[in-house]
């Protein structure tokens, strides 16, 4: 097939994913195209990048000078973002009362400016760790959150999925790189390296997966809506898997979706100590492949040694360059200057990273960050498991992002980095969503249901999944209206 014909053809695809899953569910705020448009830039290459159209794109976020259109960009999706939030300034300070472990981490963030050596382009990268959470912000503040994330992920695959898959197959130019010494080709897709790629297709791929799954689930007759879209993501997400080659990835979206496969059983669901388990093994067999050396034979099935592609190498020696084991080198400041230099100097592919968040965190923010980052995980796990076991409409999405971010920091980096797709999901699944209060609630639905059937008499019972209901005095659970069926947590938890 012909470029341009197969350009026409992706495009016209992807606009008929759009219409189909626009149909499948409620719309939610326009607001919440900001974050899209941010997560896709995140997740592929910014405007700068893009208009270079033709040329090899060995790209670094490791210079100091940024592009002043990308800088720009950027500004105007924050600066639109924090006009939303300004509109929502009662809900949003509900939220960030509600998650103060993550506004502390990047209030230390900010500290850490103060002794960076390079404190004007930390302060850049602050800048925009910060849009991270605004655009995270802008879909939880909005009045159906749950519904916006459904939203803000099934648009982001849709652009971020189709188009790799096309710039692979018939735009090599742009969708392929090449090694600088072995000449070797590296897949990219609409990003600049093939563990960006991975990385996509991992978050995407799972949120794609929930929605297939969701829909099977589902006794709609139009569930074919979420099913087509969907499902021809996750198969072109798996293509992008076997041929991008990135391991790291892989492995954490078959270990994440076999979490997700379990957690939709009701046997698993609704059982705390199950799932605790399920969690805990999950993260418990990759620290022993990748830390303690049992099963050396998995490592060498997927193309890697015992020293992970030299991961093990570079830890030792960002150790002994470590300055101050207390503080770190300040946001973002551990990859310039002298250490980049000798970092380069032992290793000719030029690493950017530690390949591993939680020794990232500690080079950058010191124990002081490794403290901070512990608990934004362990109040992160409570949110999601609450909201599993609570059975609210992303439950098993948002436990399945968790699990993924923990096992793909074990040797790639992403906590507290600026515009890292891998810790905006993540983020997104941990930031909590306070519930109203039960008696507000009941008094909204009255208000905004103005039905007679609501205002009547109500008792209080237990349903069959041991949940509080309010009832209607005379209807019984097979004849009741929508509304008086469920439970006022279930009625209203999307909602403020």
């Amino acid at each position: 097939m012909p470029p341009f014909v197969a350009m026409i053809v992706f495009v016209a695809g992807v606009a008929v994913f759009f219409y189909l899953d626009s149909r499948s569910q409620t719309p939610t705020s326009q607001a919440t195209w900001i974050t899209v448009v941010w997560l896709t830039l995140a997740g592929s290459r910014a405007v700068s990048q893009w208009l270079q159209l033709g040329t090899p794109l060995y790209t670094s976020d490791l210079a100091p000078e940024g592009s002043p259109l990308d800088r720009m960009v950027y500004a105007g999706l924050l600066v639109s973002g924090l006009l939303v939030l300004a509109r929502r300034a009662q809900r949003v300070g509900k939220l960030l009362s509600a998650n103060l472990p993550i506004i502390l981490g990047f209030g230390y963030c900010a500290v850490s400016l103060l002794w960076s050596d390079f404190p004007d382009v930390a302060f850049k990268r602050w800048t925009k760790a910060v849009g991270d959470l605004v655009m995270v912000l802008v879909v939880v503040s909005d009045r159906d959150p749950r519904s916006a994330m459904r939203d803000v992920l099934a648009r982001a695959s849709f652009l971020l999925i189709p188009f790799s898959v096309l710039l692979v197959k018939y735009f090599p130019d742009l969708g392929r790189v090449y090694g600088r010494w072995d000449w070797k080709t590296y897949y990219t897709g609409v990003t600049t390296d093939k563990n960006t790629l991975g990385v996509i297709c991992l978050f995407c791929g799972l949120a794609s997966l929930w929605r297939f799954l969701g829909a099977l689930r589902s006794k709609e007759k139009k569930r074919w809506r979420e099913l087509v879209p969907h499902g021809m993501i996750v198969l072109m997400v798996l293509w992008l898997f076997w041929i991008a080659n990135s391991m790291t990835s892989l492995a954490c979206f078959l270990l994440a979706s076999s979490v997700l496969l379990a957690t939709h059983l009701n046997s698993v669901r609704g059982q705390p100590a199950v799932v605790n388990m399920l969690v805990g093994s999950s993260i418990c067999l990759c620290i022993s492949i990748l830390f303690l050396g049992l099963g050396p034979g998995v490592l060498e099935s997927m193309g890697r040694n015992s020293t992970l592609t030299d991961r093990t190498g570079i830890w030792s020696l960002t150790l002994s360059l470590t300055e101050s084991q207390l503080l770190g080198t300040g946001f973002e400041s551990f990859w310039m200057g002298p250490r980049l230099q000798t970092m380069w100097s032992a290793y000719s592919w030029h690493p950017g990273e530690a390949h591993n968040g939680y020794l990232e965190t500690y080079l950058n923010l010191g124990w002081v960050g490794i403290v901070i980052l512990a608990t934004v995980i362990a109040t992160g796990y409570r949110t999601v498991l609450n909201s599993l076991l609570r059975k609210q409409p992303t439950g098993e999405l948002v436990l399945t992002f968790f699990v993924a971010g923990i096992i793909y920091n074990f040797t790639e980096a992403a906590f507290f980095r600026m515009m890292a797709p891998a810790w905006i999901f993540f983020l997104l699944a941990i930031t909590r969503i306070p519930e109203p209060s039960l008696s507000r609630s009941l008094s909204a639905v009255k208000k905004d249901s103005g039905s007679s059937a609501l205002s009547a008499k109500r008792h209080e019972v237990t349903c069959p999944d041991g949940a509080v209901c309010f009832r209607n005095a005379t209807a019984t659970c097979s004849s009741e209206s929508p509304a008086q069926g469920k439970t006022d947590r279930e009625l209203l938890s999307p909602q403020w």
